[in-house]
C-alpha cells in the first residue's frame, strides 16, 4: 500500500507522532531486550563469567564481553522489573503475531487485557518505517520504546570544571621529596584501555582513592555543595565508556589499576622459619592489640625479582609508614649462587638486622615497644635486633596475614609503586623516603580521613608534653 492511498486522518496522526520526538537512527540489527541485559547482569552479580552468563541468556560471547567491557564491569540498568504500566517484550511479540493475522486494535487489546488506545499507540509509535510504511515488529518496537525512555543525566564531573580538575589532580598526582622536587620513577609503557600491565612497571602517584577524594572534599571546602560528589560517581567516570569525565588511562593510577570493576584476589603469604614459644603472637602485650598506645609496629618484606626486596613498617595506632632499604651485598653478581652460603641478596638475617635497626633507632624510645613480624627466616636475628634497639619482636601464626592486618594492607598500597616481577634493588633510599612521604600524607577512613603524617605529629607532640605517663 502507497503512502498517498492511505487516509489523510491517518496520515496526519503519523505526522503528530514524529513531531513527538527527534528521529531515530536506524537500529540495524537491534540490541537483546533489556530483559536478556538485565538476567545478563544478575548472572554476572552470581559470581559466573561473562561467557557462561552470555550463553544463559542467549547471546554470543564477544557480545556479553563488550557489554562488561563497555559498563566497567558495572550494572548500566536497574536490574528491578518494570512496573506493569509498561508493555514487555513478551507483550509486543504477542502484539506482533496477532498483528500479523489480521487482528483489529481492540481484539488485540482484550488478548492482552489492555487498552486499546495503549494498543494503538503502540502500533503508531514503534512500528519499523524503514520499507516506507508502518510494519510491527516486537524487536525494533522494544528497541525504539527503550531509547524514547531513556532520561540522559549529565555527569556532575562534567558540568563542574572545578570539581573535576581537583578529582583528576588527585588520581594522579605526583610523588615528590621532602624539597618538593619530582620524583619520575620508572618508565612506563604507554596505556591501552587494558588493566594495569602484568609484571612491568607502572607510573609512580601519590593516588588518592575514589573514597578518599570524596570524604577529603568535605574537609577542604566545608562552606562549598557544589564541590561534592560520591567516590561512586567518580568510579564510573572512569570505567563506564562515554561518561567522558575522566580520562580512562587514570584507572592505571588507582591502587588495583583495573580497568573494570573485578573481584578482588588476595595474595597469600607463605611464611617460613620457626620461633621460640616467648615470641609467638600470644605473648604480646594486650595493648598492642587495641591501638591506643602508640609505638607498636607490623613489619614485613616485599619482593622483587632477583632476591630484591624492601623492608616495610607499619605504626598500628596512626598507620605510619616507614621503608627499610635493603642493598645488594658486596659480591651479587659476581660470583654464582651457593647453595647454603651467604645471602647477597640483600636481607639475610645479618643484612636485615643492620637496615632494620638503622630505621627504627631514628624514632623516639617511646614509639619503638613492640614489632610483629610474619614467620620469614629474615629477621631470625631478632634476639640482637631487640637488644639494640629496645623493640621486643613477635612473630605471627603460620598462613595468618590477617594478624598483620596493617601490614598486610599497606603492602597492597605499594605494590602500586612497587610492582610485582619488578627488580626492587635498583631504587635509592630517597627515593624510598619519597614513596613513604606519599604514603603517609594521603587521608585514610580509618583515621578520619586525617593523613598517617598528622597523626604521627599529634603523638610526638602529646609524647613532648611534660607529665604525661607513658607506657613502657
Amino acid at each position: 500500500m502507497k503512502t498517498s492511498d492511505v487516509p489523510e486522518g491517518r496520515r496526519r496522526q503519523w505526522r503528530a507522532d514524529r513531531a513527538l520526538r527527534p528521529a531515530m537512527r536506524s537500529p540495524g540489527r537491534p540490541d537483546p531486550s533489556r530483559v536478556v541485559q538485565r538476567q545478563f547482569w544478575r548472572l554476572i552479580a552470581t559470581g559466573v563469567t561473562t561467557v557462561e552468563a552470555s550463553l544463559a541468556v542467549g547471546v554470543s560471547w564477544p557480545v556479553g564481553a563488550r557489554w562488561f567491557r563497555h559498563a566497567g564491569g558495572m550494572p548500566p540498568i536497574s536490574l528491578a522489573e518494570p512496573s506493569g504500566r509498561y508493555l514487555t517484550f513478551e507483550e509486543r511479540e504477542e502484539i506482533a503475531i496477532l498483528r500479523a493475522t489480521s487482528k483489529g486494535v481492540r481484539e488485540i487489546a482484550r488478548a492482552l487485557g489492555r487498552d486499546p488506545g495503549t494498543i494503538s499507540r503502540e502500533l503508531r509509535r514503534n512500528a519499523a518505517t524503514r520499507g516506507g510504511k508502518q510494519e510491527y515488529r516486537a524487536t525494533v518496537a522494544q528497541w525504539k520504546a527503550q531509547q524514547a525512555a531513556k532520561r540522559p543525566k549529565s555527569a556532575k564531573l562534567l558540568g563542574n570544571e572545578r570539581l573535576r580538575e581537583y578529582v583528576q589532580e588527585r588520581l594522579s598526582g605526583n610523588v615528590h621529596r621532602l624539597d618538593g622536587t619530582v620524583v619520575a620513577g620508572p618508565q612506563t609503557p604507554p596505556w591501552k584501555g587494558l588493566n594495569k600491565p602484568h609484571r612491568q612497571d607502572r607510573r609512580w602517584a601519590t593516588a588518592w582513592s575514589p573514597e578518599q577524594i570524596s570524604h577529603r572534599l568535605k574537609a577542604d571546602f566545608p562552606e562549598d555543595e557544589s564541590m561534592r560528589i560520591s567516590h561512586e560517581a567518580i568510579y564510573q567516570s572512569l570505567f563506564i565508556e562515554g561518561r567522558g569525565a575522566l580520562k580512562r588511562e587514570l584507572v592505571a593510577c588507582l591502587r588495583t589499576g583495573r580497568a573494570l570493576r573485578e573481584p578482588r584476589s588476595r595474595s597469600r603469604n607463605k611464611p617460613q622459619g620457626h620461633v621460640t614459644a616467648d615470641v609467638v603472637l600470644s605473648e604480646r602485650p594486650a595493648e598492642a592489640a587495641d591501638r591506643a598506645v602508640p609505638g607498636h609496629w607490623e613489619g614485613d618484606l616485599i619482593i622483587g625479582t632477583g632476591r630484591s626486596a624492601i623492608g616495610t613498617l607499619v605504626e598500628r595506632s596512626s598507620r605510619s609508614t616507614l621503608l627499610v632499604h635493603l642493598p645488594r651485598m658486596e659480591g651479587w653478581g659476581e660470583v654464582p649462587p651457593v647453595k647454603n652460603g651467604p645471602p647477597l641478596g640483600g636481607y639475610g638475617a645479618v643484612a636485615m638486622n643492620t637496615a632494620l635497626t638503622e630505621s627504627m633507632t631514628k624514632l623516639p624510645e617511646q614509639l619503638r615497644k613492640t614489632l610483629t613480624w610474619d614467620r620469614g627466616k629474615e629477621l631470625s636475628g631478632h634476639a640482637q635486633f631487640a637488644l639494640e634497639t629496645g623493640t621486643k619482636v613477635f612473630f605471627a601464626d603460620p598462613h595468618s596475614p590477617w594478624q598483620r592486618p596493617t601490614n598486610e594492607n599497606t603492602n597492597g598500597l605499594l605494590r602500586q609503586y612497587f610492582p610485582k616481577g619488578t627488580d626492587l634493588s635498583r631504587w635509592s633510599a630517597e627515593d624510598l623516603e619519597a614513596v613513604a612521604l606519599a604514603i603517609n600524607n594521603r587521608p585514610r577512613k580509618i583515621l578520619g580521613w586525617k593523613t598517617p603524617a598528622e597523626v604521627l605529629e599529634e603523638q610526638l607532640r602529646s609524647l613532648q608534653q611534660p607529665g604525661v605517663a607513658t607506657t613502657g
